[in-house]
């Protein structure tokens, strides 16, 4: 057996394997395009298939000549410098030794051997049972009973699983001091598994050469039209890009835009009860994303949902960066939170608000926290709710795969030129994270079958990308990713005040998503170690999404809940009391046990009443801007 270079080729390699042990076995065993595959069908057709193909990539390449240079993000238009990064990392496995070279080889003969037994080929055969086979290794990408039906496919997919397998183990056993490194070598393996899936290329996918041959070949064009204009947008798409219009069938929360920076809007809800809360409720989303994840369709949305619980909703909707936020830093966003929070307060005429920050705008409503304790004004903040955030970030999960010396240069020379760096590139890493569901799959299902898209409201706010201001974002990866400052007291500071998290005794909700893949729970826990106020910790099913976004007609996910001490995640996890459903009804009997005072829905409370200068209408113009 020749010796492959890297995993990539021994994929390659051990993949061919399966058609030629057919041959040896059953010379006329099923092979695609053969009888009983897929029927090559009119060749004037197939012809004209072919001739579209290549008329559309030739289009492409010319528009791409004339399309200035940088308009895609490195990651997509200029992939070799990542690529290269993840080949340093994966050079750690011992794949390329002759020793585990002739143990996979071992393996996958007996596993083949099996595998055709189950169809009455080779020398076990005697081993089939008869009916649908039973292969050794189940996976959810290749439950089509397709890939079981030809002992070919299926060769194929279980050696791919097999191969899968031994890359995993092979990197999590692999001995470094620096365990950062490992989990860096562990995501590359697990990204280079998932990309060579055999799903992935036509010849190996029964489903693809199926429809392919079905359509005489027309899904074929069509996935390669879905492709080009992919690639022309620098972005992969999840949903039909028609299927949504913000503030036309999302984000569709009556309200009005009271105030305006030029860093932000912001958005009051219209009242739907006759009285109200009297402390108001501002929700700080992420900046990395747009606002309306909290106002989907309306059977989702947080706001509404909010609103028509009694409480006064104002949200902030942050403005994509461009050049002319190129000087911004972290202090700016915590400027800001503060600016709403009095915003509010004068604008009602009430003394304090409840907050809620969302995932990084939970961290930077921390900070501001902390800011207003060490000036003596905490009392502007009654609550705070903290959704899916991180303060401390020793065990902030997969995202700091992407945080080493050589990546942050990388990041830097990304955004060099404009100052900002470009939503596409943060949602190709989001993305990468789960790859499975948010790329592969699209790439299948897209591009080899050529299905139509779907309509997903959450996919399409998925993919509504937002630019981040450069400086603040290479800040924020190396202040409290790498170096985990925030939890440091006084070591950073904002607006001129130095940030002591431990000054904070403002009463927090903490929620965390089990699931969660960018802020994991064990990690959001860890911010009960750091706040000294009254704290209540709640566990939801799900991930960072579906875990907030979990209205209560759903019916959907559960949650937990611990009453007694804990001092650990473990120990939270160990007492904890599941309850089925969403957890929004436990947060606003919360609030309601802060302060249930009540006034009547009037006045300023109707934003755009009689006296009342507003801007425009919601949504507002900054959630729009691109």
């Amino acid at each position: 057996m020749t010796q492959p270079k890297d995993p990539a080729e021994l994929f390659g390699t051990f993949l061919q394997m399966p058609q030629q042990l057919l041959s040896q076995f059953m010379p006329g065993a099923l092979m695609p395009g053969q009888d009983g595959g897929p029927a090559v069908g009119d060749m004037a057709q197939w012809a004209s298939v072919a001739q579209r193909m290549q008329a559309l990539w030739i289009e492409f390449q010319r528009q791409q000549a004339e399309t200035a240079a940088g308009k895609l993000p490195a990651i997509l238009s200029d992939p070799g410098n990542f690529m290269g990064i993840m080949q340093d990392w994966l050079k750690a496995l011992p794949i390329t030794s002759i020793e585990t070279q002739k143990q996979l080889w071992e393996d996958g003969l007996e596993l083949w051997q099996g595998v055709l037994g189950q169809y009455g080929i080779g020398p076990k055969a005697g081993e089939a049972q008869g009916g649908a086979p039973d292969l050794p290794r189940k996976d959810r990408r290749f439950a089509n009973p397709k890939w079981r039906e030809q002992p070919f496919y299926a060769l194929v997919h279980q050696t791919y699983l097999m191969l899968a397998e031994q890359v995993m183990a092979m990197a999590d056993q692999v001995e470094t001091p620096d365990p950062a490194r490992k989990e860096q070598l562990k995501f590359a393996a697990r990204t280079l598994v998932e990309a060579l899936s055999p799903a992935h290329f036509p010849l190996l996918n029964p489903l693809v050469m199926e429809k392919a041959a079905a359509t005489r070949g027309e899904s074929l064009v069509k996935g390669f039209e879905h492709l080009l204009a992919d690639l022309q947008r620098g972005q992969l798409t999840h949903v039909d890009p028609e299927a949504f219009k913000v503030g036309e069938n999302i984000a569709t929360t009556p309200g009005k835009v009271v105030h305006e920076t030029p860093l932000y809007q912001l958005v009051q809800y219209s009242p739907t009860t006759d009285s109200v809360l009297e402390v108001p409720l501002v929700i700080f989303p992420p900046w990395i994303n747009r606002f309306y994840i909290l106002d989907l369709s309306p059977q989702k949305s947080f706001i509404r949902w909010a609103v028509e619980q009694g409480l006064t909703v104002f949200v902030v909707s942050w403005k994509s960066a461009d050049e002319s936020m190129k000087d911004l830093v972290w202090d700016d966003y915590i400027r800001s939170e503060i600016d709403a929070i009095d915003t509010v307060r004068a604008r009602l005429g009430v003394k304090s608000v409840h907050t809620i920050g969302y995932c990084v705008a939970g961290t930077t409503l921390a900070a501001a926290l902390a800011v207003l304790a060490r000036r003596g004004e905490a009392d502007k903040v009654e609550s705070a709710t903290f959704f899916t955030a991180q303060v401390d970030f020793e065990k902030s999960g997969e995202l700091k795969v992407f945080i080493d010396d050589a990546q942050l240069e990388a990041l830097e020379k990304l955004s060099a030129e404009t100052g900002y760096l470009d939503g596409r590139y943060m949602a190709a890493t989001f993305n990468l994270l789960r790859g499975n569901d948010l790329i592969w799959n699209y790439v299948v299902n897209n591009y080899l079958l050529g299905d139509d898209y779907p309509a997903f409201d959450l996919l399409h706010w998925n993919g509504d990308v937002t630019n981040l201001p450069a400086k603040w974002h290479m800040s924020y990866l190396k202040d409290l990713y790498r170096d985990n400052k925030l939890v440091v007291p006084d070591a950073l500071s904002a607006d001129g005040s130095p940030i002591d998290l431990t000054r904070i005794e403002t009463p927090a909700y903490i929620q965390a998503g089990r699931e969660d893949h960018i802020a994991p729970a064990e990690s959001v826990w860890r911010m009960m170690h750091h706040l000294r106020g009254p704290k209540t910790f709640l566990l939801a099913g799900s991930g960072h999404i579906a875990g907030v976004v979990n209205p209560p007609a759903a019916k959907k996910y559960q949650y937990w809940t611990n009453p007694g001490p804990a001092e650990s995640f473990a120990e939270f996890v160990s007492g904890a009391v599941e309850t089925p459903g969403s957890w929004w009804p436990h947060w606003i009997e919360w609030i309601r046990a802060r302060d249930a005072a009540e006034v009547p829905a009037k006045g300023k409370r109707v934003p755009g009443s009689k006296g009342d200068h507003v801007i425009e209408d919601a949504p507002g113009r900054y959630v729009k801007m691109r």
